[in-house]
């Protein structure tokens, strides 16, 4: 009886937790670990998650529970900074037509579920660990961890984000850059006339949009040009948003009045990379925001990890050998569809910032969600 191959998951996010049970599924050894205690459950607002992302949950045997504890949607409308609607718009269903085009959740919700998903796949999951590459050769990878023990593995998979230590590491150089904008964040409850996202264009800040999550709670948004950090002090984060958001009409003014919990509102700024060459380094490679990263503009960020993952997955379990030429299709397979949505997702932010007014936003965006309703 020949021994199962034998998986180290770096990071333990969407891209991280849907590899880990894909391949367990397929039976071989697999181990998540994650840099927090706390496994990041209970961080973040909300997310939008397009139709190709819920084909991957559905994959993962989740999507029951997904459609359960989010929104499900399937038009998005353009308002004036008044609230006036001006446009509805249906979205495209780039999962297809048996899922929803697109369903909101609160995003630790959605977390809550991979890790259960993990946990139930019977991976070994360790957490406040990181790990160190000591070394790798034709047949393996061996690794050190932060509490001293070590270990050896046929193939390590960096899932650890945007800002991972495994990419640097093993000397891809790319690193994520900002493209100028910044966002506001906090999750808030729906009114009851708030059924599908809503974007105002204009006004104080370049977009002013929510997304219902529940059928009780929503999340809601304010993109501007970005400010450094260090000048706004966490303190002041719900007033800050506040004066974005209370020049806004139509259900905003509902939103604004529980906008008041600091620890509640999140600022980022938007960053984009996108790893050029191979994705792999020998027998360690890269998934998700660890290879590639984009404004949510298309909110594509979380939906293109867990593809990375799902074709990954595919790709080892159906393959004898696992080498350079498998991990190399890996990237070849994922750069003709991430690559146009990560220069897509940059250009219609670009495009406000320049205050370019005949840009085709519409064009753009239904062309690319088009690309994306075929399988990866």
């Amino acid at each position: 009886m020949s021994t199962a191959r034998t998986v180290l998951v770096i990071g333990g996010g969407a891209a991280g937790s849907t590899v880990t049970v894909l391949l367990r599924r397929a039976g071989l050894d697999v181990e998540l670990i994650e840099a927090k205690d706390d496994w990041n459950a209970t961080a973040g607002s909300g997310i939008t998650l397009q139709g190709n992302a819920l084909r991957v949950l559905r994959e993962l045997g989740v999507w029951e529970r997904v459609a359960a504890s989010g929104y499900g949607f399937g038009s998005v409308g353009i308002t004036a900074p008044d609230g006036t609607v001006l446009h509805v718009q249906d979205d495209l269903r780039t999962g297809g037509d048996d899922l929803p085009a697109t369903v909101g959740m609160q995003r630790p919700q959605l977390q809550r579920i991979l890790i259960e998903a993990v946990r139930a796949s019977g991976a070994t999951v360790r957490l406040g660990t990181t790990a160190e590459i000591a070394g790798q050769d034709d047949d393996g990878v061996t690794v050190r961890f932060s509490d001293g023990s070590a270990g050896r593995y046929d193939l390590v998979v960096a899932a650890d984000g945007l800002g991972s230590a495994t990419r640097a590491a093993i000397g891809v150089t790319a690193r994520p850059e900002p493209t100028g904008m910044a966002i506001w964040r906090v999750a808030a409850p729906r009114p009851a006339g708030v059924t599908r996202t809503d974007l105002a264009y204009g006004g104080p800040a370049y977009i002013a949009g929510y997304c219902p999550t529940s059928e009780t709670t929503l999340y809601a948004y304010v993109v501007e040009a970005n400010r450094d950090r260090a000048a706004i002090p966490p303190a002041s984060y719900a007033q800050e948003m506040r004066r974005l958001t209370q020049s806004y009409g139509g259900f905003w003014p509902e939103i604004t009045e529980h906008i008041t919990d600091r620890a509640r509102v999140n600022y980022t700024w938007f960053d984009r990379m996108l790893v050029e060459g191979s994705w792999h380094r020998g027998r360690i490679v890269l998934v998700g925001d660890a290879a590639h990263c984009c404004p949510p503009t298309l909110a594509q960020g979380a939906a293109l990890s867990m593809e990375d993952a799902w074709v990954l997955a595919q790709m080892l379990t159906g393959a004898g050998t696992w080498d350079d030429a498998l991990f190399q299709a890996y990237h070849e397979r994922r750069i003709t569809r991430v690559r146009p949505v990560v220069e897509a997702s940059v250009r219609i932010g670009q495009w406000q910032l320049d205050g370019v007014r005949d840009a085709d936003v519409p064009g753009l965006m239904a062309r690319t969600m088009t690309m994306l309703r075929e399988l990866p």
